[in-house]
């Protein structure tokens, strides 16, 4: 698997909320950092981050692109079951087939088409 089929398996698992699936895709020493949350563990992000995917409607990937050896760029955009919508960029890095670190920053909110 490219880093990118990695990050992309870590958003589905997301969805999914494959507990399994995410507990093999990130790394044990995991580090997720977001406007909201201050390099928390992989233990505070399962407990805190992952269990969220209800809130969404929908979500879609809508760039990927490797910035190096390591890191990976995603821009999506989500709607909320409230009807809002948002885009997001994150910044993913991937060591040894797995997700190490997880940079979120927050876009506004994304009007309807």
């Amino acid at each position: 698997m490219s880093n990118i089929d990695i990050v992309r398996a870590g958003f589905a698992a997301y969805l999914a909320q494959d507990r399994d699936a995410i507990d093999r895709l990130l790394a044990d020493d995991f580090v997720f950092t977001s406007p909201q949350d201050d390099h928390i563990d992989r233990a505070a992000f399962l407990e805190v981050c992952f269990p969220t995917a209800d809130r969404l409607r929908h979500q879609e990937i809508l760039d990927t692109a490797e910035i190096d050896d390591e890191q990976v760029y995603v821009r999506y955009e989500y709607e909320l079951t409230t009807g809002e919508r948002h885009r997001n960029v994150e910044v993913q890095t991937v060591r040894n087939c797995r997700i190490a670190e997880a940079q979120v920053y927050f876009g506004g909110r994304f009007p309807r088409e």
